[in-house]
């Protein structure tokens, strides 16, 4: 497969809204396998499809060795609170302390149209938000915590 770029803060289609994947076909399994070699390349926990340049409901987050596909995810629900360090692909160099729910429990589409539950905790459910964020055009930047700001740092390239 391919290794695509990734886009940075400043290309508009960060800011995009992405589309819901209608069709289970193989230009998805193509974009799912570019997306998962993209990620491995980059070393990053999670991609989403716009960060590839792709306007669809696409996410891979990557923990524990096991690359997990979500297709038009949605968070159903959220339990407690966190405030902790995000970095992101797209924003290179920096980070920034959000505030974000201490679980998560999505629920998304597998590669073959089945709806799935998976259920996220700290760092897992700050992976799973921060990704669903950037398929509604947000980035972790929208979402530091109240008097936060961003910082730049080496950690996160």
């Amino acid at each position: 497969m391919a290794i695509r770029n990734i886009r940075t803060e400043e290309d508009p289609v960060l800011r995009k809204v992405c589309r819901k994947v209608e069709n289970f076909d193989d230009r998805l399994f193509l974009i799912l396998e570019d997306m998962r070699d993209t990620l491995i390349k980059s070393g990053g926990i999670g991609l989403a499809a716009n960060q590839i340049g792709i306007l669809r409901r696409i996410v891979l987050v990557n923990f524990d060795d096991k690359i997990i596909e979500l297709i038009n995810p949605e968070i159903i629900e959220t339990e407690g609170q966190q405030i902790e360090a995000e970095a992101c692909l797209s924003v290179p160099k920096k980070a920034g302390k959000t505030l974000r729910p201490k679980t998560v429990t999505v629920r998304a589409q597998n590669r073959n149209g089945n709806w799935c539950i998976y259920k996220g905790t700290d760092l897992k459910a700050r992976c799973f938000c921060h990704e669903l964020d950037h398929l509604d055009g947000k980035l972790y930047l929208d979402r530091l915590a109240p008097g936060e700001k961003a910082f730049f740092t080496n950690d996160y390239e």
